[in-house]
């Protein structure tokens, strides 16, 4: 994956955060863009001499990681980064690698830490400073086998734990810092803070990131890189490509014309709710694809989730070429495109993160579309999208809504895709979330929705015995999406509402909720 520095982003303080293969690397990030901090995510080895001096970061943060610094081939920072000259922090195995690299000693802990655990500050620090105090003791997040048991020249100890002796450390003469715990995870108290005291008290940064300031540079970028070309944009009906196509819209006016395809997987309404919302709403040029037929004739007998998120993919695109010739002279295709996406996307390959699963707006277009490709929300999380969202003055029901996988219902149906399954699903799903919003619950729960199950199972309805599909109700809280605890629904709420789906939805007999968490489960099934 081709690795640059979006052009918006050059008018800010930014950070640098060093990606060793942490699956909440990202956490990071959203902590610093939450405190108005601009930082992008990029693998080690990908980051040397030419890159620092390019990026021109005001401060580096070394990730956490599942390799050990004993192992020779094992990820370590260029050499560059502790010669560059601004502030460094290393975050569990970023602290390993640091005294590794500098001259310490790393080795197995007879003792492994991993969940809740307290930290003792022993000295004070810029890092702890206004959060703990010399003496306290602390509640932090540990997930580590190796420990620190010599610190290289120039570096002591800040904070301890009874089996980890070098917690923290510092070398503040070279503004080099390391904690063994993970200050971007919510257990650990005061963790965001800790962070901002490094990029602000320390690294200098003032905080100028916000929506407001990207919704500006980024028309700006918008109308250089469009010029006088035609612009197409994929609407999903999700948050994201909705956004996008508002914002390109204030950027270009009548060069946008949105491309709508129903793909016969969305939620119900939704295909009714982007038509009015863009034609009416915002007069943007927009195309309606009713394209049901040939989407669930692609995906007829296929029950690989991969091959039917690939499926889906290819036929966006494949529509998409179709509906531009007919629109004459399209130049570019605009993407909802995420940052979560494009690091998700990433595989060992060409960074260290381990590919969960693909995302099919990832990855740029065939060659023979001839088209280039315009990602105006490249460098955005989710709730950033959001809140950009209600800067372009979009509804706070279209904002606010759950998120929704690009390729629809297809992945909350196991196993092979059918048009009756798919509308078992939609009825199912409408009243699930109809339920949850008359208990006012909708806003506080991350994402919502129901799983038609490939099993069937026998009941009893009236006096006829039946055989019908089971249905999963799934719901989790989350800030970010990356960690997520199941829904703590009432009993009551449960059977009131399956009562509702199998008594209205004929096919379904059966009504299961799902509490696995994020880890070790995913969010969504597929």
């Amino acid at each position: 994956m081709e690795h640059t520095t979006p052009d918006p982003s050059r008018h800010h303080e930014r950070i640098l955060v060093i990606d060793f293969g942490s699956q909440v690397t990202q956490l990071i990030a959203r902590r610093l863009r939450e405190d108005g901090i601009y930082c992008e995510i990029h693998p080690f080895n990908l980051v040397d001499a030419a890159f620092l001096a390019d990026y021109g970061p005001k401060g580096i943060i070394l990730s956490g990681g599942p390799a050990s610094t004993r192992i020779e081939t094992s990820p370590r920072a260029t050499e560059e980064v502790f010669t560059f000259g601004v502030p460094i922090l290393g975050i569990c195995y970023g602290e390993q690698t640091i005294v590794a690299q500098l001259g310490g000693e790393v080795e197995t802990a007879d003792h492994r830490e991993f969940g809740r655990a307290e930290v003792e500050v022993v000295e004070s620090s810029p890092l702890f400073q206004g959060l703990w105090a010399k003496g306290g003791k602390y509640p932090v997040w540990m997930s580590h086998g190796d420990r620190v048991v010599e610190l290289p020249e120039g570096f002591h100890p800040i904070a301890i734990t009874p089996s980890a002796p070098y917690a923290a450390i510092a070398d503040e003469a070279r503004s080099v810092y390391g904690v063994q715990f993970h200050p971007e995870v919510v257990h650990t108290l005061d963790g965001a803070r800790l962070l901002s005291n490094f990029t602000r008290n320390i690294c200098g940064c003032h905080g100028d990131w916000t929506m407001a300031a990207f919704r500006e540079e980024m028309t700006a970028k918008i109308r250089d890189q469009v010029g006088d070309g035609r612009v197409i944009c994929g609407l999903s009906g999700g948050v994201d490509s909705a956004v996008a196509a508002v914002l390109i819209h204030e950027a270009i006016g009548s060069q946008l014309t949105c491309v709508f395809v129903d793909t016969g997987l969305m939620r119900a309404g939704e295909a009714e709710e982007v038509v009015s919302l863009f034609r009416g709403h915002y007069n943007i040029p927009l195309v309606h694809v009713e394209a049901e037929d040939l989407f669930l004739g692609k995906l007829d007998g296929v029950d690989d989730p991969e091959r039917k998120r690939k499926i889906i993919g290819g036929t966006f695109i494949d529509v998409f070429e179709e509906e531009a010739k007919k629109i004459g002279g399209a130049d570019f295709l605009a993407q909802g495109t995420l940052y979560p996406d494009v690091i998700e996307s990433v595989s060992f390959d060409g960074g260290p993160s381990v590919t969960i699963k693909s995302h099919h707006n990832v990855g740029g277009l065939p060659e023979r579309m001839n088209m280039k490709l315009v990602e105006p929300l490249r460098e955005l999380f989710k709730d950033e999208v959001r809140a950009l969202g209600r800067e372009l003055g979009l509804p706070e029901a279209f904002v606010g809504r759950h998120p929704f996988p690009g390729p629809g219902l297809a992945i909350r149906i196991p196993g092979a895709v059918s048009k009756e399954k798919a509308d078992i699903l939609r009825k199912a799903d409408a009243i699930y979330l109809d339920q949850i919003r008359k208990e006012g619950l909708y806003d506080e729960i991350w994402q919502a929705f129901a799983v038609l199950l490939p099993v069937r199972t026998v009941g009893v309805m009236g006096d006829e015995r039946t055989y019908d599909w089971v249905l999963a109700l799934r719901a989790v809280t989350s800030t970010d999406g990356m960690t997520a605890d199941s829904y703590a629904f009432s009993h009551d709420f449960l059977s009131r509402t399956a009562t509702r789906i199998i008594n209205e939805v004929r096919g379904i007999n059966r009504v299961t909720y799902d509490v696995t968490s994020k880890p070790p489960g995913t969010i969504e099934w597929e």
